[in-house]
């Protein structure tokens, strides 16, 4: 088998990466560290998320996204279907319940912004940042 054939064996679906959500995990400040949040095992939210979001979104951990305020930041970006559709980014904070961690997974397998309706406990987190920190994630 020669290196295309295995990478196309291996490759998501035609089309997949671009109908797929963007979920930005904050973990290189205060957000994951005990520091703000001491009983939450932060690598192991991040690696649930992944581990639930495998094939459905990508899920990256990012540095501070300047929103410390409220420690434990997640943004769920729209796919470009999602985007058409009027979807845009959500900003969550604090999201420090396993169980929330469970309804953004099941909100994004949905289709996540522009596609489906989040669950209504998600309204609990959601938060606007500045402008400025908005566009420097959309950039």
């Amino acid at each position: 088998m020669n290196k295309r054939a295995r990478r196309d064996r291996t490759a998501a679906p035609a089309g997949a990466a671009g109908a797929r959500c963007t979920v930005t995990v904050c973990r290189g400040c205060c957000c994951g560290t005990p520091v703000k949040v001491p009983r939450l095992d932060h690598d192991a939210q991040l690696a649930d998320l992944r581990t639930a979001l495998a094939g459905v979104a990508m899920v990256r951990r990012t540095d501070c996204l300047d929103a410390c305020e409220r420690a434990n930041v997640i943004v769920i970006q729209p796919s470009a279907e999602g985007r058409k559709a009027g979807g845009r980014p959500v900003w969550l904070g604090a999201v420090n319940d396993p169980g929330a961690a469970a309804d953004i997974t099941a909100w994004v397998e949905g289709g996540g912004p522009g596609l489906a309706e989040p669950p209504g406990v998600l309204d609990l987190y959601t938060f606007q940042p500045s402008r400025r920190v908005r566009h420097e994630l959309e950039d």
